[in-house]
């Protein structure tokens, strides 16, 4: 992942409202939820929920598919994965002088 996609995408979880709605759906797991599902549990009027989560979807974190008359909104794990490696792959690498970017394998303190 590269610096900019992320920063699109912490932009657009930066927003509270897109925040909770992806977290409804991270929650919902693989199967997803209608809109009418997330609109019921966080309680946004259509058109509101409609702009945020056109926001998820244009930042890669959410996709949309059709099944029947109902639109079911999937959080796209692979995404989150990609962005949470992204913060997380060089965490302490500077630190002490350690050759891997991996916390566990600091030196322990005494």
């Amino acid at each position: 992942m590269n610096i900019e996609i992320a920063s699109r995408q912490l932009e657009a979880l930066g927003n509270d409202t897109r925040l909770g709605i992806y977290r409804t759906l991270v929650r919902a797991g693989m199967g997803g939820l209608s809109v009418g599902q997330i609109q019921d549990r966080v309680g946004l009027p259509a058109s509101t929920l409609s702009h945020h989560l056109k926001r998820l979807v244009d930042q890669g974190l959410v996709r949309q598919e059709r099944s029947g008359t109902s639109l079911i909104c999937h959080a796209e794990y692979p995404a989150m994965s990609a962005l949470i490696g992204f913060l997380s792959d060089e965490c302490c690498a500077d630190e002490c002088g350690a050759k891997t970017s991996r916390p566990e394998a600091l030196p322990a303190e005494d």
